[in-house]
């Protein structure tokens, strides 16, 4: 395993809740209810904060004086490394002319997949040889934990509410499993990270996901979809063209006044 595998596997770590966190955070004032919004709004600070301890040790380990900003602001969408899910927009916008918010279903949907593998990642990471990944995991790992129970709670009350939100609940969850086979799929990477004891091999983490999945689903009197053709790339920095779109935005004040502090 070389340095450049090391920085490559925290900026995978630190894009997914990086991007994550900023998705969430379209639906700040557009929440269905108060109490939503509050907690969606909770998630996304959690994600980012989780964002910063990943960027901020893949910039020490990197040694070439890159910061947590820079690594968030400053690069380009070729050079980001989150999973394909969790760029995903929020669904048919609902929240106005700003663009904010979404189909709530969606992003419940999505939360939720991302939840089920996040808990079970950073399990495997509170015994990475990596003593700070491991101690970053064990403090994420309790955020992500709620953030699942969260997910989960609303993806049976509405799989399990009314025959409109059933439904609405179900073309989410089918639009969105494309997105999962990449979770579970190893490249060069992640076979040199697991060997070097940092990571684990993402493909040891299906059966738990799968385990959770149809729990959830079964009390939701949902469907889980056929695992079919999956789409992938993220990881390698081949994204869909959503992420351009959501880093023009969060990027932007970065980028019209380089190096601006307050």
């Amino acid at each position: 395993m070389t340095t450049h595998d090391h920085v490559e596997y925290l900026l995978r770590l630190g894009d997914n809740t990086l991007v994550g966190g900023q998705r969430l955070s379209e639906w700040v004032g557009h929440g269905p209810v108060l109490e939503e919004d509050i907690a969606l709004s909770n998630v996304a600070l959690d994600l980012i904060g989780q964002a910063r301890w990943w960027l901020t040790r893949a910039g020490t380990v990197e040694g070439q004086g890159r910061t947590e900003d820079d690594l968030a602001f400053l690069r380009d969408g070729t050079a980001f490394r989150n999973v394909l899910l969790v760029e995903q927009p929020n669904g048919p916008t609902r929240g106005g002319p700003s663009g904010r918010g979404g189909d709530f279903g969606v992003t419940i949907a999505r939360q939720w997949l991302f939840d089920t593998w996040h808990v079970q990642l950073l399990q495997h990471l509170v015994t990475s040889s990596d003593d700070e990944i491991a101690a970053i995991a064990a403090k994420a790992h309790k955020e992500a934990t709620y953030h699942h129970r969260h997910s989960a709670q609303w993806v049976i009350r509405l799989g399990d509410g009314t025959d409109h939100s059933h439904h609405r609940m179900q073309q989410a969850i089918d639009a969105l499993w494309r997105f999962t086979g990449e979770l579970f799929t190893p490249d060069d990477v992640d076979e040199r990270i697991a060997a070097a004891g940092i990571g684990p091999d993402p493909s040891a983490l299906k059966a738990a996901f799968d385990a959770s999945v149809d729990a959830v689903l079964a009390e939701a009197t949902l469907q889980r979809p056929a695992d079919g053709w999956m789409q992938t790339g993220g990881k390698q920095g081949e994204h869909t063209e959503h992420l351009g779109y959501l880093l023009a935005e969060m990027q932007h004040l970065q980028r019209t006044y380089v190096g601006a502090s307050w």
